[in-house]
């Protein structure tokens, strides 16, 4: 055992425990066992870490060789090789400081033990006055979410383009096949099984492209603002290399914030972010919806569409099959909705310089990312690709309905042709005959 102390006093810790203190504390007192802090947050944080680093390695600021020694810690975790040593729970007051915290402990014991020194001798490497030096919580944190938004959000988008390409495969593919159009889930007019499959291409059309530009919003990042984006106890020449660090680092365009305070303070990039995941999680339900209802049956429902079976439907009812993949996407999609109010409550709660529910708008906002990557890429591997057209069933309630009527009151006036409905006695082809 090692023991660490701070103001507060002294806590015993595990001699192979990578985190220290600080983080020992946070675990204590935020111990929801809800679930850990995102690792896509927390190796972005670590990338911002190692971009200070390799700053101050280039400036030759600090004691020699610690920098060093903190690029190659900050690379072992980047490789996922400490990813245990993370505890904070993803809820957390402080605005963050707890991941950070967690963030230079580890980074601190790691270096340490690269430069052959026991873990906790802070002495040597120190977690605040050389892992966190020129940051704060409150720059690192806003940065690292960001970074890692943008890299989630291009593999959202990627997802998109497939499963657009997926719907627009299906829409050449079913483009002969005549169906019954419905308004208000009432008959309405003639319409292909293509065209319905085309429009939902065009929706998730859209959402790829909000999504390709909404990027432009997070590129601008604050850190070298650290405490409230004025660059309290920092360097103007680290403020301007750091920034070129993380560009090489992330292979993004990243720039420094016009004004890096406004940054710090506010927030509504994510809700912006956020409401654009929830425009597509409401075209995710809406298709998922259609699609459960064109398969509905198999007898006693429409049955236009054949959805693949994945699993057995009931524990009671044998050969029932269920249309899980589009319930799945509704619960995703409802799921997705709901971290965006939480989103935006959170945003709006930003008194003052700083927000200190940024672990929520986190968690939410990554959340929703890595739920909706996964569930665009099973919606289109495991339903969409998968369907098959019930040809037959089509032409049947086609046929079976009055669609067709629409089609001559330029001719016979609107009045007309609903006489003629109520006069063929449900019997659509009797309808045909008399409005020749």
């Amino acid at each position: 055992m090692r023991t660490e102390k701070d103001k507060l006093g002294e806590i015993h810790l595990e001699d192979d425990a990578l985190y220290g203190i600080q983080t020992a504390r946070a675990a204590g007192n935020f111990g929801l066992d809800y679930k850990k802090t995102n690792m896509h947050l927390v190796y972005a944080i670590v990338t911002v870490k190692k971009a200070a680093a390799l700053t101050y390695q280039k400036l030759g600021i600090g004691k020699p060789d610690i920098y060093a020694a903190i690029e190659s810690a900050c690379d072992l975790i980047l490789y996922g090789k400490a990813d245990d040593s993370f505890v904070t729970d993803a809820l957390q007051g402080g605005a963050g400081t707890s991941t950070n915290m967690n963030v230079n402990e580890v980074i601190a014991n790691l270096a340490l033990k690269n430069l052959g020194f026991d873990y906790g001798r802070y002495d040597v490497i120190h977690p605040l006055d050389d892992v966190n030096r020129g940051q704060s919580t409150n720059d690192v944190y806003p940065t690292a979410l960001r970074i890692a938004a943008i890299s989630q959000l291009r593999r959202l988008s990627a997802a998109c383009e497939k499963l657009q390409q997926a719907l627009q495969m299906k829409e050449n593919e079913f483009d002969d096949i005549s169906k019954l159009g419905r308004t208000e889930l009432m008959d309405a007019v003639p319409i292909t099984l293509g065209q319905e499959f085309g429009s939902y291409a065009q929706g998730i059309a859209r959402d790829r492209w909000r999504l390709y530009k909404v990027e432009e919003r997070l590129r601008q990042v604050n850190i070298g603002g650290t405490a409230v984006g004025a660059g309290n106890n920092t360097d103007k020449k680290y403020r301007f290399e750091v920034i070129e660090q993380l560009r090489e680092l992330t292979g993004t365009g990243l720039a420094t914030a016009e004004y890096p305070m406004d940054i710090t303070q506010n927030n509504d990039v994510f809700v912006e972010v956020s409401g654009l995941l929830k425009a597509l999680a409401v075209n995710l339900m809406k298709i998922s919806n259609d699609l459960r209802l064109m398969n509905s049956g198999p007898k006693g429902g429409f049955a236009e569409i054949i959805l693949a079976p994945l699993q057995m439907g009931s524990t009671i009812m044998p050969g029932k099959v269920n249309p899980v993949i589009p319930e799945m996407i509704m619960q995703v999609s409802i799921k997705v909705m709901a971290n965006d109010s939480a989103i935006t409550m959170a945003a709006a709660h930003g008194e003052f310089e700083l927000n200190a529910f940024m672990p929520l708008i986190a968690d939410a906002l990554l959340e929703n990312l890595e739920l909706l990557t996964n569930s665009v890429e099973l919606f289109r591997t495991k339903c969409i690709e998968l369907i098959k057209p019930n040809k037959e069933r089509c032409k049947e309630l086609l046929e079976a309905s009055y669609a067709f009527a629409t089609a001559y009151t330029p001719y016979l006036g609107y009045d007309k042709v609903s006489e003629i409905i109520d006069k063929s006695g449900g019997n659509p082809e009797k309808a045909k005959e008399l409005m020749k």
